[in-house]
């Protein structure tokens, strides 16, 4: 798995800890690190995960702004109500399109991955809707 895309996986595992179980954000990576240990295929890092800790701070740091984007997206959606992995996903691709400037067509690409690694067949729909009309915007 390529660096830039395993950094996104971790990414949205540390976003979904700090969403579902209202983590403080450091006390949620810190969690995901000691994680590491235990599987066998990716054991613990000597050093941090510098891509994954920068989209990761930069999605909560900026989620207000990005829901009211997915929220502005997303059709008779309420972000509360859709899959605590879709909106998250929503969350990192959009900081990247947005703040990171990272190019659409990229970021895009890399959450439909994750949602068909994380997710299913309709959330992969819906998610490329949903980023296809942030990125016309763009």
């Amino acid at each position: 798995m390529p660096a830039r895309h395993r950094s996104r996986a971790r990414a949205l595992q540390v976003l979904f800890l700090w969403d579902l179980r209202k983590q403080e954000l450091g006390e949620a990576i810190a969690s995901f690190y000691d994680t590491l240990g235990s599987e066998e295929d990716d054991p613990t890092p000597t050093d941090p995960d510098e891509f994954m800790e920068t989209l990761v701070r930069g999605a909560v740091d900026n989620a207000a702004s990005i829901d009211k984007i997915i929220s502005d997206k997303s059709a008779n959606w309420r972000i509360e109500r859709m899959p605590a992995v879709d909106r998250n996903i929503l969350r990192l691709a959009i900081y990247e399109m947005t703040d990171l400037k990272t190019p659409a067509a990229v970021a895009i690409d890399e959450a439909l991955d994750l949602a068909r690694q994380f997710s299913g067949d309709e959330s992969v729909a819906f998610i490329n809707g949903v980023l296809d009309a942030v990125s016309r915007e763009k």
